[in-house]
């Protein structure tokens, strides 16, 4: 898991601690719902729709070491600060490019941790 760029013993930890509480690791969306970075559309009938937005009923301390951890990966050369350098270039809000880079780190690390292998940088799934 601390192969993953970004994330170091703290951040493993409380991603342990937090997949530890759900019992299970399959489901990264669910891990990020459970960290405050997952966006939920608000509805209302047909024509009443708002802004998307992030569940204030998060864990807000895995929540904030996530922060760091993505702010620690943007810095650094690889897959995420492409990500994060490419959606500001295309003049989108930075927090909600920020929150992407958050969930793409969460998404990342339940890979890492399914598969039982190192991070691979350059990984590519096999065409079936």
């Amino acid at each position: 898991m601390v192969s993953v760029p970004g994330v170091g013993p703290v951040i493993a930890t409380e991603l342990l601690v937090a997949i530890n509480e759900m019992q299970t690791v399959n489901d990264p969306k669910k891990l990020a719902c459970h960290a405050g970075v997952a966006p939920f559309e608000y509805r209302s009938g047909i024509s009443i729709r708002g802004k998307t937005k992030v569940s204030h009923q998060a864990r807000k301390r895995l929540k904030a070491v996530i922060h760091l951890g993505t702010m620690s990966a943007i810095q650094v050369k690889g897959d995420l600060q492409d990500c994060y350098a490419r959606k500001i270039g295309e003049s989108k809000p930075p927090m909600l490019v920020l929150n992407a880079a958050r969930n793409k780190l969460i998404h990342c690390v339940c890979a890492v941790v399914r598969r039982g292998q190192k991070y691979n940088k350059n990984y590519a799934p096999a065409l079936a």
